[in-house]
C-alpha cells in the first residue's frame, strides 16, 4: 500500500482571502489526519506566521516554512533541517542591495534567536503595510539607518518589496546566478511586488523530498497557486492547482480544482484521499 503524504501551500490555497482556513476546511482536514492521513503544509511564511493562520488545523506532521529554508516540528520548533547562505553569498546580497539603493527585510538568526530586521528609514508603503501587520511578532528587529546592523547574524532570506521596476534589476542578477534562488511575483491582492532571495537549495521542492523521505513515504500529492510552488509540482506524483492558481502553475498541474475560497484543497481530499493511503 502506498504511504502518501498531502502537501498544501498555505496563502491563495488553503487560506481565503482573509488569511484564514474556512471551518469547513478545517473540519474536513481534521478529521482525515486523525483516520491516518499523512498531511503537511509547505509556505513561505514563518512558524510564527503559520501557526497564527492555520490555528485549529491538525498538521501532525513537520511543516516547511520559509519556502523550503526550514523543515520543523510545529509543536515544539524544533529545526530537522536547513539551508543557509555561505558568508560570501550574504556578502553578495548585500554589496547589489546596496548599489540598487534596496533595503530589505533581512531575515536571520542573531546569537539563535530568529529576527526579521529593517532600516526604519527606508520603509515604502509596501514595508509599512507587513510591519503593521506583525506588530506583537517578537521576530521584529527594527534598525535606525544602521546598514551594518541591518545585515547580522546568520542569514537564510531576504525579501524586497517595492515596485516591479525597482526589483526587475535585483531578480535579473540573482536568478541567473546559480547560488541563489530567486523569485519576483506580485503580492497577494495587493499592487506591489516581493522579490525574496534565498539559497539556491532553499526551495519546497528540495525540502519535501526530505520530509517525503524521513516520513517514509512513497508518493506525493500536491496543492497551489503561485509561480513559486512549479518546483514543488514538478517533484510531485500528482500535483493539483486551486482554481484561482496562476496560469503559469495551471500549466504544470495534473488537474484543476476548487478555489481557496470554495474550500478548494479540502474537498478534493475528501472525495480522493481514501483511493490512496486510508
Amino acid at each position: 500500500m502506498e504511504k502518501v503524504l498531502y502537501v498544501t501551500d498555505l496563502d491563495g490555497t488553503l487560506l481565503n482571502r482573509n488569511d484564514q482556513i474556512n471551518p469547513e476546511s478545517i473540519k474536513i482536514i481534521n478529521n482525515l489526519v486523525e483516520n491516518g492521513m499523512m498531511f503537511t503544509y509547505a509556505t513561505a511564511r514563518s512558524l510564527v506566521s503559520a501557526s497564527v493562520v492555520t490555528k485549529g488545523l491538525s498538521v501532525g506532521n513537520p511543516v516547511i516554512i520559509y519556502n523550503g529554508a526550514f523543515i520543523i516540528r510545529p509543536d515544539t520548533g524544533e529545526i530537522l533541517a536547513k539551508e543557509r547562505f555561505e558568508e560570501e553569498e550574504m556578502y553578495q546580497v548585500q554589496t547589489v542591495l546596496n548599489k540598487q539603493n534596496i533595503s530589505p527585510l533581512v531575515y536571520s538568526f542573531i546569537n539563535g534567536v530568529e529576527k526579521v530586521s529593517w532600516n526604519t528609514e527606508k520603509e515604502n508603503d509596501g514595508v509599512k503595510r507587513y510591519i503593521g501587520l506583525k506588530k506583537g511578532d517578537r521576530r521584529m528587529n527594527p534598525i535606525k539607518g544602521d546598514t551594518k546592523a541591518l545585515y547580522q547574524g546568520d542569514m537564510f532570506y531576504f525579501t524586497c518589496i517595492g515596485e516591479k521596476e525597482e526589483l526587475l534589476p535585483i531578480y535579473d542578477i540573482f536568478s541567473k546566478d546559480g547560488r541563489y534562488r530567486c523569485t519576483l511575483q506580485q503580492e497577494l491582492y495587493r499592487p506591489e511586488y516581493w522579490c525574496e532571495i534565498m539559497p539556491a537549495k532553499a526551495t519546497k521542492a528540495n525540502a519535501i523530498e526530505k520530509l517525503k523521505e524521513m516520513q517514509g513515504c512513497t508518493k506525493v500529492i500536491s496543492f497551489g497557486d503561485a509561480v513559486n510552488d512549479i518546483p514543488m509540482f514538478q517533484i510531485s506524483d500528482e500535483a493539483y492547482a486551486v482554481d484561482n492558481a496562476v496560469e503559469e502553475l495551471k500549466a504544470y498541474a495534473t488537474g484543476i480544482i476548487g478555489s481557496n475560497i470554495n474550500n478548494g484543497v479540502a474537498k478534493w481530499l475528501e472525495e480522493h484521499v481514501i483511493l490512496h493511503n486510508l
